[in-house]
């Protein structure tokens, strides 16, 4: 979008077993992973893992995809994570089988040996780009450039779309990842820091973005502006993608559907969203403008080099262990085209050079 297009996070957490599957604990229903996963074949349970400012939370909000799969005999359960990491530990743990994420997520899950697979890319807005996410101060910080933050503390969640942010921002004005004081905490627990003065600034998206704005003053030192990213993505374990591309492309093409609905209907997309996240109806109808709900693209081989570019640079200054080939957490292109079997031939064409 969420986001830049990246996967924004919700207002208030309800966090539940969400917090509990996000720590690394499988499903406590008795099964092991390959169980889990052949339950949602025989269509009992779907499970779908969201962020509250996330592209999917409008449509577990409308109830499409429940109405699609209930025929099939599929229940839909929707699990809360307060950002992408989390949310990717679940998918490790077999306790999500498919959901949406920023770039920077699956790209340290996968460093993790977390058995993912990019199953589409939610491609930025020019406008969600730059607006979506951003380096915010207090109001009366005597920062008034990036270069004023040098030793400074600046949270973020660790491995989210706004550590790749940090990453370029600091590198366009000649600083080093080092000289300022990453500070690690997840969304809530940074809102939390920024409101009591913990620290200096806070790398964030929407609809923190605007919550911090709205009820702090928060200024902005720093929008997404030329900090090209890939956007966002849909993610999901191998064996279930494989296993499962039919429950894979209904929730892609619901997914589409709502984000399709919220660009002619924004309005009432955000009076929809408003209750969950706890904004008012005009800065949610705003934030829908600026591409808050998004479609989804398929994964070619543009999208996987931004991800390998992005991969190499945090490689390079040591916050994933290794170097890791992207293309790795790729399906083959007739396992792509299950999951999207409308595509055009052009666009099949494309995805085959992902595998070359």
């Amino acid at each position: 979008m969420t986001s830049r297009t990246r996967a924004a996070r919700p207002l208030t957490f309800v966090l539940g077993i969400a917090a509990l599957l996000a720590s690394g604990c499988a499903r406590h229903d008795g099964m092991n992973g390959a169980a889990a996963h052949a339950q949602s074949a025989q269509g009992t349970v779907l499970h779908v893992g969201y962020q509250r400012g996330g592209s999917l939370n409008l449509l577990r909000l409308r109830g499409d995809l429940e109405r699609r799969l209930a025929p099939k005999g599929v229940t839909v359960q929707w699990l809360n994570f307060p950002a992408g990491p989390q949310l990717l530990e679940g998918i490790g743990a077999n306790s999500v089988d498919i959901g949406s994420a920023g770039d920077t997520p699956p790209i340290f899950a996968q460093a993790a040996g977390v058995p993912l697979v990019y199953v589409a890319n939610t491609p930025p807005s020019p406008k969600a780009e730059a607006v979506g996410q951003a380096l915010i101060v207090p109001k009366d910080s005597p920062a008034k450039t990036l270069q004023d933050l040098r030793g400074k503390k600046i949270a973020f969640q660790k491995g989210s779309s706004a550590n790749y942010f940090l990453v370029q921002a600091l590198g366009q004005v000649g600083l080093k990842y080092s000289d300022v004081q990453p500070t690690y905490l997840s969304p809530p627990d940074a809102q939390a820091a920024f409101a009591s003065g913990s620290i200096d600034g806070w790398v964030i998206w929407d609809p923190f973005l605007s919550i911090a704005r709205h009820t702090t003053g928060a200024r902005i030192l720093r929008d997404g502006a030329n900090l090209p990213t890939s956007g966002g993505f849909y993610l999901a374990s191998r064996t279930f993608a494989v296993e499962h591309p039919d429950l894979v492309k209904a929730v892609l093409e619901e997914a589409k559907k709502a984000g399709d609905w919220s660009h002619d209907h924004s309005h009432e997309a955000a009076q929809i969203l408003s209750p969950d996240l706890g904004l008012d109806v005009p800065t949610l109808e705003q934030i829908v403008r600026n591409g808050y709900t998004t479609n989804y693209r398929e994964i070619t081989p543009e999208v996987i080099a931004l991800q390998q570019k992005e991969a190499d640079a945090f490689a390079n200054i040591g916050l994933i262990p290794q170097k890791i080939d992207v293309r790795q957490a790729t399906l083959t292109p007739e396992q792509y085209a299950r999951l999207a079997p409308a595509q055009e031939p052009q666009v099949a064409e494309k995805i085959k050079e992902i595998t070359r």
